[in-house]
């Protein structure tokens, strides 16, 4: 049984971010993304993996190389759960920025 791996499980990893970021802006194969890093490429072969299967990257296969490149939408499924997080914050703070408004005025 292959275990499924989580998004949030994928981006927890610095690397696998800063692998996320580069494909933001270009397409680029295993090699050229390794070499962006002072590590293993057996190692970053692996962050790729763990990305593809999470489906935040996917890979196209051109010649001999293979490309990969970021997929935008699944990147928008953590920008919807974090901008829930952002409002329930948001909230929160408005709140607590009424209570203190509310303490100032009651003190004066």
């Amino acid at each position: 049984m292959k275990l499924r791996r989580d998004i949030f499980q994928a981006i927890s990893d610095p690397t696998r971010r800063s692998i996320l970021v580069l494909l933001a802006t270009q397409t680029m194969t295993a090699g050229a993304i390794a070499s962006n890093f002072e590590v293993a490429r057996p190692t970053i072969s692996k962050h790729i993996q763990i990305l593809n299967e999470c489906e935040l990257i996917e890979a196209n296969q051109q010649g001999r190389e293979i490309y990969y490149q970021l997929k935008i939408e699944k990147m928008k499924e953590v920008d919807l759960w974090i901008d829930q997080l952002r409002q329930l914050w948001e909230s929160r703070f408005d709140n607590l920025d009424s209570y203190l408004a509310k303490l100032k005025k009651d003190n004066k």
